[in-house]
């Protein structure tokens, strides 16, 4: 992959998202099949970006394996 073709993931502000950043949740969200809520200001440590740039992996308390969009996080 040549740098042109690299992915560049953003927050909700803006700021570039690596592998390994810790971020905070911006909103309050419900966590699909389970009856889990993710509250504002969790922060969810040591994210894996993905092939999209609009979502990122990660292990939250509670839930792993999870899947959140960057429009509800911003970095820690």
């Amino acid at each position: 992959m040549s740098d042109e073709d690299e992915i560049v993931v953003k927050d909700s502000n803006g700021n570039v998202l690596q592998n390994g950043d810790s971020v905070t949740v911006i909103k309050d969200l419900k966590v699909k099949g389970t009856s889990v809520t993710l509250k504002r200001g969790t922060l969810v440590k040591n994210i894996r970006l993905t092939d999209d740039e609009d979502l990122i992996e990660c292990n939250a308390d509670k839930v792993k394996g999870l899947v959140l969009r960057t429009e509800f996080l911003k970095k820690a």
